[in-house]
């Protein structure tokens, strides 16, 4: 029962939905993934112990001549399962896929999918996608209240929850933070984008070192915001911008924090939602508490006042109390980075992603 992958979101290009999807693959036991092309492919796809066919494009589009070769791989490797990375757009092409001979199609949705489902013609098109899939997925309890309104009755009902997991064996606290902590740290970790809030971070951090004046903010990653935040930050002092790191080198990053923060907001009209946050689960499984802004499905990973807290995207001072909070209150910080490293070995394994994923392919255990 070979499971055929088609994705744009696949390493090595850096991203939670890579990681995502990457990740995914490792639960399978057979499996070809047809993806776009992206610089450094060749090397990296030499390190995978499963075929990776690029296409000559650097973005998979459910054209007539992608689906043809698809269809192509479908016969090439006998391929009867699809997964499809992304649900919308590749998901399309399901009923080609259908008529090949696919008995299984799982389409996995993240956060796009959510605006897909609000504006005509995409909702249609994620209609037709979920109509044609076995099951379309979401990664929280958020995501599938926006979506499921857009689907057939009968598609709605057959959705199911397909989250993320986390390696606790990589992230762990212990795990390497030793040879970057120097202070007493609040990091985030994560591109560099608005949507993220890191801004909001470096305009409350004068009153986060009023209280705690040894304090650093470290900016772990890199992306497109990265000169308008360094410019924000340019009058403060102890913020430190790391630039990009590979995601193997994350967790002495998170391991060498306080407190992990990721004030994440919902911008461009509720267009553009914080679907999950992975990495604040992953800084849970390292033992950290988290404060979370409150934006789509980010609810989800954290137990408010338990695992960490919470909080208003847009309020800095909200958001310093919080990190002030945790920052000067060591005991408190300590037993909820405890409590979510618990809840995360319990709920949030890749081994459950992985049962249930072969579930919705019919492919039974590995």
């Amino acid at each position: 029962m070979t499971v055929l992958v088609v994705t744009n979101d696949f390493p090595p290009r850096q991203g939670g939905i890579e990681s995502f999807v990457r990740s995914l693959c490792d639960q399978l036991p057979d499996l070809v993934v047809y993806t776009s092309r992206e610089p450094g492919d060749a090397e990296y796809d030499a390190t995978l112990p499963f075929p990776v066919i690029r296409d000559r494009t650097s973005m998979l589009v459910p054209t007539p001549r992608t689906t043809r070769r698809a269809v192509e791989l479908m016969r090439e490797y006998g391929a009867d399962r699809v997964l499809f990375g992304a649900a919308a757009p590749l998901g399309l092409m399901g009923p080609a896929l259908r008529r090949a001979g696919a008995q299984r199609i799982v389409a996995v949705s993240h956060g796009h999918e959510t605006w897909w489902a609000g504006v005509p013609g995409t909702r249609q098109a994620l209609r037709r996608i979920a109509d044609a899939a076995d099951t379309l997925t979401t990664v929280s309890s958020w995501c599938a209240e926006q979506i499921a309104p857009a689907l057939s009755p009968a598609a709605a009902a057959r959705m199911r929850r397909l989250a993320p997991g986390v390696d606790t064996t990589r992230f762990f606290p212990g795990c390497g933070g030793e040879r970057i902590r120097e202070t007493p740290v609040v990091a985030c970790v994560s591109r560099l984008v608005p949507r993220k809030g890191q801004d909001t971070l470096i305009r409350a951090w004068p009153r986060v070192l009023a209280a705690v004046p040894s304090a650093t903010l470290l900016i772990v990653g890199g992306g497109p915001d990265r000169a308008r935040l360094e410019a924000l930050a340019a009058s403060t002092r102890s913020v430190v911008f790391t630039g990009p790191v590979p995601w193997a080198d994350i967790p002495p990053y998170l391991d060498a924090v306080d407190v992990f923060a990721m004030p994440s907001r919902t911008r461009r009209f509720g267009f553009e939602p914080e679907a999950l946050g992975i990495v604040t689960l992953e800084a849970s499984a390292t033992g950290k508490p988290v404060v979370i802004g409150d934006s789509g499905g980010t609810p989800d990973t954290v137990r408010h006042g338990e695992t960490g807290y919470l909080v208003d995207p847009y309020n800095q001072v909200a958001v310093a109390v919080r990190l002030i909070e945790l920052l000067t209150d060591p005991a408190k910080a300590q037993r909820m980075g405890a409590a979510g490293r618990q809840w995360v070995k319990d709920e949030w394994s890749w081994q459950q992603s992985g049962a249930t994923l072969r579930e919705l392919l019919d492919i039974g255990p590995d």
